[in-house]
């Protein structure tokens, strides 16, 4: 049987049937990544590459409902991601998160940012893409419980920094995705700067205010998660209004009412229904934008991109963590866990980079091609990878060192505080 025949066939199925396939593909990417090791959001890119239009073709290259799907997941990550994020832990490291958080954000932004201008990008685009670099996610964090270190500082200032860098990337990449819709000129430039000013806070305290209070003054379960669905909703329209991408509005929702559904049983439901449906679909929409065999021409015929990419990525997070621990008096194994965290680039990186992709200029030019999506697809499944497996590597290390640096007089050399 050959691919064409095997195409028409899953082309022919009932819309029933081809639900059923992409949620199978769902569920077995979870055991499967375990197994193999890997992140099962790399195992859902590869579902859609195979499913998609340039392979088995199973939904073909006109799918409004699947891309609804997807863009409601995209959202649902985002909102998702600012609802995890422990402000309190932020409040607790205080001073040394932001300085960490500051730091890795703008060393790999701004080495990200000089290698694309070397490699002639324009410069809304190069911003764009070191942009892309700045952000982490802590993939790494059920291994730090796991080990036991997840109250050490290093691990502490490591998460905290998470909201600074999400943040700040998000807003650098909403300033770049207007002005390159838009077109630049010092005036638009000015309007915009002034609406993100005024749209922050009014996210964050009004929507914050507001969305807590109805939040808290809901008591059905159902009502709850449909009306964290609405703020969700509500202020990815707002970032609409003033040109900004929907993921910033999700974001800073998120972070609005963190406090309000902290522990409220409808954000279990949230996230459960994020995670088993709606975010895995956007992974595997995602998927379908990649072409296999130009994805593999565009590693080899531009591997210097790619490679600069990634290099641009590892030092840059290697110089903030090496830095900041060396200022904060921690140990090696502590800086180089404290790297390790900050490396793999998933969940803001790809929506960022998904968006930037959908994203034309007045000329119809796409703000990131084919080669350069490509490429930061490269650098999500190298950093996936490497930043859990160097955390195993590095934080048990630096877990043995706390608990021979707490057995050391204070006055021995070589003791070096950790937590």
């Amino acid at each position: 049987m050959t691919l064409e025949t095997v195409r028409s066939h899953l082309t022919a199925l009932p819309v029933l049937a081809k639900f059923a396939i992409l949620m199978a593909a769902i569920v077995g990417s979870h055991p499967l990544a375990k197994r193999i090791h890997v992140p099962s959001v790399v195992l859902l890119l590869l579902f859609g590459v195979v499913l998609g239009p340039y392979v088995l073709d199973l939904v073909g290259k006109t799918r409004p409902t699947a891309d609804l799907i997807a863009d409601v997941g995209k959202l649902m990550l985002m909102f998702s991601a600012g609802l995890e994020i422990d402000l309190q832990q932020l409040r607790r490291s205080g001073r040394r998160s932001i300085a960490f958080g500051l730091i890795t954000t703008s060393t790999p932004l701004v080495l990200g940012t000089a290698f694309a201008l070397f490699y002639h990008y324009g410069t809304i685009t190069a911003i764009v893409i070191g942009s892309l670099l700045a952000s982490h996610t802590l993939l790494a964090l059920p291994i730090v419980t796991r080990l036991g270190v997840l109250s050490y500082e290093p691990v502490i200032i490591t998460i905290g920094a998470t909201v600074i860098s999400d943040t700040l990337s998000l807003i650098v990449f909403a300033v770049c995705v207007s002005t390159y819709t838009t077109g630049f000129s010092p005036g638009k430039l000015a309007t915009l700067l002034v609406e993100i000013a005024v749209f922050i806070p009014l996210i964050l305290v009004g929507v914050g205010r507001g969305g807590g209070y109805l939040l808290r003054k809901t008591s059905d379960p159902d009502a709850h998660f449909v009306l964290m669905l609405g703020i969700m909703g509500l202020a990815g329209v707002l970032a609409d209004l003033i040109q900004l991408p929907g993921i910033v509005g999700a974001f800073l929702a998120g972070l609005a009412v963190n406090t309000a559904v902290k522990d409220h049983p409808s954000k279990e439901r949230l996230n459960f229904i994020g995670s088993s449906l709606f975010i895995p679909i956007f992974f595997i929409v995602t998927g379908f934008l990649i072409d296999p065999k130009v994805f593999v021409d565009d590693i080899i015929s531009h591997f210097g991109l790619v490679a600069g990419i990634v290099l641009s990525l590892l030092i840059g997070k290697w110089i903030a963590a090496q830095g900041t621990g060396l200022a904060f008096g921690y140990s090696v194994a502590a800086r180089r866990t404290m790297w390790a965290m900050t490396l793999p680039q998933v969940a803001a990186t790809l929506a960022a980079a998904v968006v930037a992709h959908d994203t034309t200029n007045h000329a119809g030019q796409r703000m990131l091609d084919n080669t350069t999506l490509n490429a930061v697809l490269v650098l999500m499944l190298v950093t996936s990878i490497m930043g859990p497996v160097l955390t195993e590597l590095f934080a048990p290390k630096m877990r043995d060192e706390a608990r021979l640096a707490a057995k050391t007089p204070p006055s021995a050399p070589g003791a070096v505080p950790v937590r």
